[in-house]
């Protein structure tokens, strides 16, 4: 069998030692005779691997004591509207950093529950760049932004110093590299690009945060109801939860946090170079100080090279290169599980193209 080069945006590649041990463990789990998906998850095999995987996102990405670890359901859209219901407080906006289309739905959820400001955006410039500089907020119930677009092509380098408790959604980056979770009081990814399959939504929120949230809202949709159930308070995604524990033990052999950040910088760069190089036969979208190294996005000349380019590279067993539909063109996203190998076949690949049809 051979595998593709895996470049989709969400849902994306999973490390293939990662499914090879699922698929041992598929049939009859730790020897209980069942799956995964067959546990309950109130039993004890099941709350092993629950466990687990809280202790090791505490390891690797040192999330201190003060901070609460929970996976919850419904991906970063149901976030949107969550972290409003729990923390957008009557006369004191949530602000918002716009740097694409995420954050657009993001503000376009928190503005049915309250009072909403964008102190930041970049969307005049079609997004090609993060607003890192903008005026702090003096008052307000917290600062929101999206730390990667998957979109455009574009990355927050450095986190943003606020008077008001920071929220970050990292669905497209979260784990790529290393960083100071204490910056922030509230972070949420969906699992499906760099922890696993998609139907986990990992939210690591410091506790601070839930002793003053609002409890005028149904049970499931707070944040403390999770705090105090380990995350069980309703059934579960038992077996996202047991792939991303598997995804983090991965991370933990690959050399932790601090490796995998060396070699996903490594990745995008030759990806990069090839673009830079190509003397504008490709194009990137974001400028060069916004880059992303999770979605790195490109055009070509014209629709029909673009057609063309998404052909051969299908032929040639590259998956999931074009790009988002509303802004087109092409995208590789090249995150955790995606090879070294599978970069540097897409750069040869991209100057073989381009040799062909100059």
């Amino acid at each position: 069998m051979k595998r593709t080069h895996n470049f989709n945006a969400g849902p994306a590649a999973i490390p293939l030692a990662v499914l090879e041990k699922a698929q041992s463990e598929l049939i009859d789990f730790k020897g209980t005779g069942m799956s995964v998906m067959e546990l309950s998850h109130r039993s004890k095999p099941y709350e092993d691997v629950h466990n687990k995987a809280s202790q090791m996102m505490r390891e690797l990405m040192d999330i201190p004591e003060e901070y609460e670890v929970l996976f919850l359901q419904g991906g970063a859209s149901l976030q949107f509207a969550m972290i409003p219901m729990n923390f957008l407080k009557s006369g004191s906006p949530a602000h918002f950093v716009m740097s694409g289309v995420w954050s657009e739905k993001a503000l376009a959820e928190a503005a049915k529950l309250g009072e909403t400001a964008v102190i930041g955006s970049s969307k005049d410039d079609r997004y090609t760049f993060v607003p890192e500089k903008f005026e702090d907020p003096s008052e307000g119930s917290y600062v929101h932004l999206t730390s990667n677009n998957t979109i455009y092509g574009t990355q927050w380098k450095t986190f943003p110093k606020t008077k008001l408790p920071l929220v970050a959604d990292m669905s497209s980056d979260i784990m790529s590299r290393k960083i100071d979770v204490s910056q922030f009081s509230l972070i949420y990814a969906g699992a499906q690009k760099n922890l696993g399959p998609s139907g986990v939504t990992v939210v690591i929120v410091k506790k601070e945060m839930l002793e003053n949230a609002n409890q005028e809202i149904p049970s499931i949709l707070k944040y403390a109801t999770h705090s105090k159930q380990n995350s069980l308070y309703n059934t579960p995604p038992t077996f996202a939860i047991y792939m991303l524990s598997l995804v983090l033990e991965w991370m933990k052999e690959q050399g932790g946090l601090a490796a995998i950040e060396e070699l996903n910088e490594r990745k995008a760069q030759i990806i990069y170079s090839c673009i830079d190089k190509s003397g504008g036969f490709y194009r990137g979208h974001a400028k060069k100080e916004s880059r992303s190294n999770m979605n790195i996005t490109f055009t070509l000349e014209n629709e029909e090279l673009t057609k063309a380019f998404l052909k051969e590279s299908k032929e040639r067993g590259f998956s999931g290169l074009n790009g988002h539909r509303s802004i087109g063109g092409c995208r590789a996203s090249a995150y955790n599980a995606v090879p070294l190998e599978a970069c540097e076949a897409l750069a040869e690949f991209m100057t073989e193209f381009q040799k062909k049809h100059r």
